[in-house]
């Protein structure tokens, strides 16, 4: 939605703009030289990008439009409490004890008390994951460390991969105006014997090529590669938090303070505070 919104302010700025100056509207009607534009813009897309990365980029523009599921204090706060559980289990029990939580997360007594994060198919599979590797002994906090961090980085090249190919695209749309704007002058210039006024219509339509190229550019395609960036980085938050837990606990910390450890990676926006945290937790224990 607030895409939407932004786009409306662009084109009322501009457009107003240009109608308060008394600026001509039906100069910038130019289909033609949008149809050199987007279609140039369109196919050196194709040119520079694989199956996946069209597939991806032509999936995620729609999402753009709508809002997006955000994770808040709560959810982070449940995902905190259901991380000190197990490891209290855990450093009770031995980690073995957890084997079977991690094996069947849905008939789990521990995981079932949870049903937001059971929710989160993701970052459920990433918690199981290391859970899983962390039971079966013999792992080195470095190497896990080193192991999340490689997930993390591919997770984020795969979900950054339409941010990437719309950069591409809208750093290559003022130079695709400029051809625009280039084939309208050859045609104005093949066009010599015209009077002056017509030549000077025909000069004024070559231009709007560019003024498309850089208003679409800068406008419309960019924001929406950074708005990509923007949702990519807040959905890592979930995973950070995870993976700092994890490590905080194979580093011998106790499970309360090792949820901190997470507790502090996380947005302020959504970042619970001690006490809010340290409430939840004591109620955890009473269940």
């Amino acid at each position: 939605m607030l895409v939407i919104v932004g786009y409306v302010v662009v084109l009322g700025s501009v457009f107003g703009g240009y109608a308060l100056m008394g600026g001509n509207f039906g100069a910038l009607y130019q289909p033609l030289e949008l149809l050199i534009i987007g279609g140039a813009a369109v196919g050196a897309f194709i040119v520079g990008n694989d199956a996946h990365a069209i597939s991806a980029t032509l999936k995620a523009l729609p999402t753009l439009f709508k809002g997006t599921k955000k994770r808040d204090k709560a959810l982070y706060m449940e995902l905190l409490a259901l991380m000190y559980v197990l490891l209290a289990k855990g450093r009770k029990d031995g980690m073995l004890a957890l084997e079977s939580d991690i094996d069947d997360p849905e008939k789990s007594p521990i995981f079932s008390l949870y049903p937001v994060i059971l929710a989160e198919v993701h970052v459920m599979e990433f918690l199981t994951d290391y859970l899983r590797l962390i039971v079966s002994g013999n792992t080195d906090p470095f190497e896990i460390d080193q192991l999340m961090e490689h997930e993390l980085d591919t997770y984020k090249h795969e979900a950054e991969l339409p941010a990437h190919c719309l950069t591409k695209v809208g750093d290559a749309l003022p130079a695709l105006g400029i051809v625009a704007a280039v084939l309208g002058v050859v045609n104005a210039l093949a066009s010599a014997d015209l009077p002056p006024a017509v030549m000077g219509a025909l000069i004024a339509h070559a231009m709007v090529g560019t003024f498309l190229g850089i208003l679409l550019a800068y406008g419309f395609v960019s924001p929406l590669a950074q708005l990509i960036e923007h949702r990519v980085g807040h959905s890592l938050k979930v995973y950070q938090c995870v993976k700092v837990t994890l490590l905080a606990s194979m580093n011998g910390y106790a499970p309360q303070l090792a949820v901190e450890f997470g507790r502090k990676v996380l947005y302020s926006t959504e970042r619970p505070s001690f006490s809010e945290l340290d409430g939840h937790v004591r109620e955890v224990k009473n269940r």
